[in-house]
């Protein structure tokens, strides 16, 4: 490998037709295809480790699930997937980036998470477990006993899920205490813990992340996991947008030498120039399309057995106004989840595991302009979706825009203009998210632990110039750069 000081001065993106001549050049150690969170994550780890890199993107911008757009009218800014990064403030790969130098600041809202009721109050997930007896009454001592061990061991905890997967595993006493209650349901361990339908409805909405009946194991492990990232690091969002720290990555990865071609699609490894590792920030569905053809029979047909998951129909909103929730509480928080009570969530994730779309379906709402005026010049912006069978075409505005008036009367007329996607539009903008699943796969027990099929290391196939970084790979979806690192460190021991 070349050292780094030797390319220092490669600092600006390729334009895409220029990709065809660099087919021989002999340039590039590592060719990363890919630009969201874990490429980007791939391509900073191996250039700062003396790597010549090339990083392809389909998209005219970095950042996949990470991008920003102008979706409704100019001025007013929308994260066209994710906003609230928990996961980014914990991941010790961006911890390892100067994220703060490269222009990316955090906002933390007053609280993390907000959850309605149809009496006009809510629920508030508060950052500090001292201040939740307010919130949930009787079921703060219940609370405290479930959450302090885990928040005490929040960085053994992080490390051990968020790093690369360890034989044996790390920190096992920490895993094991965590693994007991969320190796169950969602519901099974809200019953089983907390009798008040505020602490219930309050855990159950989190599990809901998971994209899975709250009925089915491991949903409880979503919501401790997010519930402890809340009160260790907080659900913050980014001040201007998610995009910044897309574009901070892509600007690091410059200054160590990398290169970045945009608006270049890759059907085939053959399009590439030549290298000594290819690392796919893609599912195992592009995979077989790219590389399938390098790939033995067997490892393709268990990458053609994996299973997608439910998808998102989304929405953004311009405002003229704030979102005028009944109850006044919900403007401490950026995140609100609109679903009434436990039974209410859980029947609206029931009926979509089982390929139906709920008359008043769970809702996950992100309000970030409330904290980040520079999202919207004059007003407000505001996105929500709710999950939805995999590949689904039903138009669920009415049903989600409902759901919002329902708890802040007067919504609609605050309305200036919407953007609405369902699961063809959500994977248009991202082709990782078949069928509009934002996860790259179904985290259930069949796939949690064995992403994207079982084999050591995870991120490796068969052909050993061919590696996975996309959240198809440990350890799996948000914004964290973790599936990029364990694949780049995978190629590094192979390059040695």
């Amino acid at each position: 490998m070349r050292r780094l000081a030797a390319r220092r001065h490669t600092l600006r993106a390729v334009d895409a037709s220029d990709l065809r001549g660099k087919a021989d050049s002999g340039r590039y150690d590592v060719v990363v295809v890919g630009a969201g969170p874990n490429g980007l994550a791939a391509a900073v780890h191996l250039a700062r480790r003396g790597c010549g890199v090339l990083l392809v993107e389909a998209a005219d911008t970095v950042g996949g699930g990470a991008r920003s757009a102008e979706l409704t009218k100019p001025g007013f800014v929308h994260d066209i997937c994710s906003t609230v990064h928990p996961l980014a403030v914990a991941s010790p790969f961006l911890r390892s980036v100067p994220l703060q130098r490269l222009g990316v600041e955090l906002v933390h809202p007053s609280a993390p998470l907000a959850q309605p009721f149809d009496d006009g109050t809510a629920a508030i997930l508060e950052r500090d477990l001292d201040d939740m007896p307010s919130q949930i009454g009787a079921d703060a001592t219940a609370w405290r006993r479930l959450f302090a061990p885990f928040v005490e061991n929040s960085d053994k905890l992080v490390d051990s899920f968020l790093g690369s997967p360890p034989v044996p595993p790390r920190h096992p006493i920490v895993m094991a205490r965590f693994g007991f209650p969320a190796m169950r349901s969602a519901l099974g361990l809200a019953r089983a813990r907390f009798d008040g339908p505020r602490a219930q409805a309050l855990f159950a909405g989190v599990g809901a992340h998971a994209l899975m009946a709250l009925e089915r194991q491991p949903t409880a492990a979503f919501g401790l996991l997010l519930i402890m990232l809340a009160h260790a690091y907080g659900w913050p969002v980014i001040r201007g947008g998610s995009q910044r720290l897309s574009d901070a990555l892509a600007t690091h990865l410059r200054e160590l030498g990398g290169e970045i071609v945009t608006g270049c699609r890759v059907s085939d490894l053959a399009q590439l120039p030549s290298s000594k590792a290819v690392v796919l920030d893609v599912t195992p569905r592009q995979l077989l399309g790219i590389a399938g053809g390098r790939l033995p029979a067997g490892y393709r047909g268990r990458l053609g057995r994996y299973r997608y998951g439910p998808g998102v129909f989304k929405v953004d909103w311009a405002l003229d106004g704030p979102v005028p929730w009944t109850a006044p509480e919900c403007t401490r928080a950026a995140t609100v989840h609109l679903g009434g009570t436990m039974a209410e969530v859980a029947a609206s994730e029931r009926m979509m595991s089982r390929g139906g779309h709920h008359a008043r379906p769970f809702v996950l709402a992100v309000q970030a302009s409330l904290f980040d005026p520079t999202r919207a010049a004059d007003g407000h912006t505001l996105w929500a979706y709710c999950h939805v069978p995999n590949g689904s075409t039903v138009d669920m505005t009415q049903a989600i825009e409902a759901q919002v008036e329902r708890f802040a009367p007067g919504f609609r007329d605050r309305v200036l203009a919407r953007s609405s996607m369902n699961t063809a539009a959500i994977e248009a903008h991202d082709a990782n998210y078949v069928g509009g699943d934002i996860n790259g796969g179904i985290s259930d027990f069949g796939q949690l632990f064995t992403r994207p099929t079982p084999r050591w290391p995870p991120y490796s196939t068969p052909d050993r110039s061919i590696y996975l970084c996309s959240s198809s790979t440990p350890p799996g979806g948000g914004v964290h750069g973790m599936c990029g690192l364990g694949a780049a460190e995978t190629v590094l021991r192979r390059l040695r």
